[in-house]
């Protein structure tokens, strides 16, 4: 039954074809919908603007579009949409996330030299930025899980643009406070991906997560590239620290532009057509999840429930592998290049930025065939552990490729490739969370998330001693293939596309 209502805590949203002066009530229901009704202006129910009206949440399908008639929309109308244009910004933000955090692996090379560090002491700086990653994604998850991306997103890139932006004071002034930044930096990106995720869930159907998360992780992986191109050429011009200061200012201004222009849920936007909202609410397979205000009551997610789970732990050992090989090749390629083929800096960072840019495009190449797959009628299932399968052994296969290369060309472009086929686990493991716990998806997303930052930890402090005492990477790039293989064995064994039966929220 439709009940007719206005936002709350927002104002009516402008239409110059809709005036609504005396109909609006209090909001207590998280959907909109809209209707004919004798309080409406005529012209609103010509259908031309946006008339908000709420209707229940357990009405979803009772709303002014049939579900026989809300068709998938074309690319066109995808690309254009509100739900893309949010998506859009978080991919920002999360290339402004891997952009601040790279600028260091080119950094350290002049670094290094200048304080005369050794490598295994690099890798400890470089690690640092882990330190503090390690334990704010849970954190960060249930925050989010509890008041929502926006807010937590809003918090986490202004925390991590200001330690970017402070890091040339910290480094001039001591070691210690150069780690403090990095750690400080590692701390506040925890909240980039679970953001990312809540934000997803609320404003995509389920049949089109995985191509939503591959714009939102193209941004990531771009940053990745962007920063490794453009570092040298600004430290060429203005200094080893002239990157964190610029990347730092670009992060205050994404603040203000996501604060002004976005809002939480897709029925809080001011400017959504009918339309694009009713085809969001009416193929949403899962509640809406309330944000809650300060003061209130405080949730306890159910970790143990989580984690009796042998889903949990697929995804755990999937996230945890990811980060290992990501975290391995994201700080060690520009001085793999640099100390194997005697490749200088400039030369270095093109070739370790273009598997980066490879990732982006075959992410969401990636997304948009999962997402082909489960429309045409491929269970959920059996398509995450087809995306994920090519995201460990394809990378697997080619590390062995790199292992043998013998000039710098055919390296970087097995390592293209082991790059590049790793972002097939984007439309793994990584929509998977929202999936299997909808109402946990940040938390879990931060458990497993811990866990990768403990084997990327492991991973790079590793691959400097390791280089240190053997002088060659092989011997690390061997194993490293060899743990995607039993990781994708894992997977295919335990994970599943199907929600889970956790307990509920635990209100305390």
């Amino acid at each position: 039954m439709l009940s007719f209502s206005c936002p709350r805590s927002t104002p009516w949203w402008p239409s110059p074809l809709c005036s609504l002066p005396s109909a609006c009530s209090q909001l207590s229901t998280p959907l909109i919908s809209c209707r004919k009704d004798q309080n409406l202006h005529e012209s609103c129910c010509q259908l031309r603007a946006p008339c908000p009206v709420r209707a229940s949440s357990n009405d979803a399908s009772e709303s002014l579009f049939p579900q026989s008639e809300l068709q998938s929309p074309s690319f066109l109308e995808f690309i254009t949409s509100e739900r893309v244009k949010v998506v859009s910004m978080l991919g920002l933000a999360l290339a402004l996330c891997n952009a601040d955090r790279v600028v260091m692996s080119v950094a350290i090379v002049p670094l290094s030299l200048a304080h005369s560090w050794t490598q295994s002491f690099s890798g400890i700086v470089q690690s640092s930025f882990l330190w503090g990653y390690l334990m704010s994604p849970i954190v960060g998850g249930a925050l989010v899980d509890y008041y929502g991306g926006k807010l937590v997103m809003a918090w986490g890139v202004t925390l991590w643009s200001m330690a970017t932006f402070l890091t040339p004071w910290a480094a001039e002034t001591s070691l210690w406070a150069l780690l403090a930044m990095r750690i400080l930096l590692g701390a506040a990106e925890g909240v980039a991906l679970p953001s990312m995720n809540n934000m997803i869930s609320r404003w995509f159907p389920k049949t089109e997560r995985s191509r939503a998360v591959g714009i939102g992780m193209a941004g990531f992986h771009l940053g990745s590239a962007i920063g490794l191109l453009i570092s040298p050429i600004i430290m060429a011009r203005a200094g080893i620290f002239g990157p964190f200061v610029i990347f730092g200012l670009f992060g205050f201004l994404w603040v203000l532009v996501w604060l002004s222009a976005t809002s939480s849920s897709p029925d809080r936007h001011p400017q959504i057509s009918n339309y694009e909202l009713h085809y969001i609410i009416n193929n949403r397979t899962t509640p809406l999840p309330q944000e809650k205000e300060f003061g209130k009551s405080r949730v306890i997610p159910p970790f143990k429930k989580l984690l009796s789970k042998m889903p949990t732990w697929a995804l755990i050992s999937a996230n945890a592998m990811h980060s290992w090989g990501y975290f391995v090749m994201l700080s060690w390629m520009p001085i793999y290049f640099n100390t194997i083929f005697r490749v200088d800096l400039r030369q270095a960072a093109w070739f370790s930025a273009l598997p980066w840019a490879m990732m982006a495009i075959l992410g969401y190449a990636a997304g948009t065939i999962s997402d082909m797959l489960i429309r045409s009628g491929v269970t959920v299932t059996y398509t995450r552990k087809v995306m994920q399968s090519i995201g460990f052994v394809g990378p697997g296969i080619a590390l062995l490729g790199l292992n043998v290369a013998k000039d710098p060309s055919v390296a970087s472009a097995w390592l293209t490739a082991a790059v590049g086929l790793s972002s097939f686990s984007h439309s793994g493991f990584l929509v998977n969370l929202q999936e299997i716990a909808p109402n946990f998806a940040g938390v879990l997303h931060g458990m497993s998330n811990t866990a990768g930052t403990l084997a990327a930890i492991v991973g790079t402090i590793g691959a400097g001693f390791f280089v240190e005492k053997m002088g060659s990477f092989q011997g690390f790039l061997v194993l490293t293939s060899l743990l995607y293989m039993a990781c994708a064995l894992f997977w295919n064994l335990f994970a599943t596309g199907e929600q889970v039966n956790f307990d509920n929220e635990i209100n305390t």
